[in-house]
């Protein structure tokens, strides 16, 4: 089974997450008023947006992983029990580690 269309789309939103990263790390740096009430929904966006970043973050790692197991070769098995992942479930999680079974095992 052909995995380029996976590849791709995983390239795709690794440059689309950059972006948005740097679009947060920029909103985090600006300069914030100072106004008490301002300061309160400020900070509650800075948690939100620390949030975002965090999640992001923890999204490069999964698409670089996947990214790797491409020039390992092994993009599309299991990484626990070896299986093929099913090009249904790459569709959907086109950084998916784990088979569907193994996935629900946790």
């Amino acid at each position: 089974m052909s995995h380029h269309k996976y590849k791709l789309a995983l390239l795709t939103r690794l440059r689309e997450l950059g972006g948005r990263l740097e679009d947060i790390g920029a909103a985090l740096a600006e300069e914030h008023s100072k106004d008490w009430e301002d300061m309160a929904i400020e900070t509650e966006g800075e948690e939100v947006l620390e949030a975002l970043g965090e999640s992001g973050q923890a999204e490069i790692a999964r698409i670089r992983a996947a990214l790797q197991r491409f020039s390992d070769g092994e993009y599309g098995a299991c990484v626990k029990c070896g299986e093929e992942i099913s090009a249904a479930r790459l569709d959907v999680v086109p950084d998916a580690a784990l088979c569907r079974t193994c996935a629900a095992e946790g």
